[in-house]
């Protein structure tokens, strides 16, 4: 798998056709996760309508009503006549006390459960990732541990932390796996800006991410599914550490 395939597959993801039930929402979760995830860049330009209505298998009318929605949400932002389309807007930090809140909506039996969906689906991307992938294709990965490293706020950690995650799953070369990391940071990855307020867990998780990095590198699939897993499993625990305390 050529470099250029392992960074674009993400997105190729994201952009995907949709489920035909509920699709206006199904577009407004796909698009929303991504952009909250941090998978496009602050003012980036989207496709235009109908090249993205087609790469969604929706209609144009439904992408308007997406759009519209994320519009309402804050995540996109219209601009007309030349130059014009659709553009995204990264949302602002939440507020510690809203994410507080968030975690208190979650029960410490939800959280580990939802841990454990989340280690299995990072486990199950790095052994592909280690089967399928050559060392070149991996500058992607390396390139997002190393900004964990230099990461000086928690929402840019968070951020980072996910999309590393999703990041795994394209260079397993599975759309369903990246799918499915993306809606699963939907869930979690805000929730992550409590557990990497502080620097020394944050060179943690980048130490980690390397450690899966070189893993996959070497082949060693199930030392780099081990290393997910584990990664995964010790910020689960941190949360449900910090829901304890609500």
């Amino acid at each position: 798998m050529k470099q250029v395939e392992i960074e674009d597959a993400a997105r190729k993801a994201v952009f995907s056709p949709v489920d035909s039930r509920a699709r206006v929402d199904a577009v407004v979760r796909r698009i929303g996760d991504a952009i909250e995830l941090g998978l496009f860049a602050d003012g980036e330009q989207l496709p235009g309508e109908s090249e993205l209505a087609g790469q969604l298998g929706v209609s144009t009318v439904t992408l308007r009503e997406a759009l519209m929605a994320l519009r309402q949400q804050g995540l996109v932002t219209t601009r007309r006549g030349r130059g014009g389309g659709s553009f995204v807007s990264l949302p602002e930090v939440p507020a510690d006390d809203r994410l507080k809140a968030r975690l208190h909506g979650w029960s410490t039996e939800g959280l580990r459960d939802l841990g454990d969906h989340w280690a299995a689906l990072s486990g199950a991307a790095a052994r592909l990732a280690a089967q399928r992938t050559e060392p070149e294709d991996l500058r992607q990965l390396r390139r997002t541990a190393q900004e964990l490293t230099h990461a000086e706020d928690a929402a840019t950690r968070g951020r980072l932390y996910g999309r590393f995650h999703v990041e795994l799953a394209a260079a397993a070369q599975s759309a369903r796996l990246t799918r499915e990391q993306v809606c699963l940071q939907s869930e979690i990855g805000a929730l992550l800006c409590l557990v990497l307020s502080g620097d020394a867990y944050g060179e943690e998780v980048a130490d980690r991410h390397r450690a899966v990095i070189s893993a996959v590198q070497d082949g060693a699939h199930e030392t780099a599914g081990t290393l997910a897993e584990r990664c995964v499993r010790e910020s689960t625990a941190r949360l449900v550490a910090v829901r304890l305390t609500l």
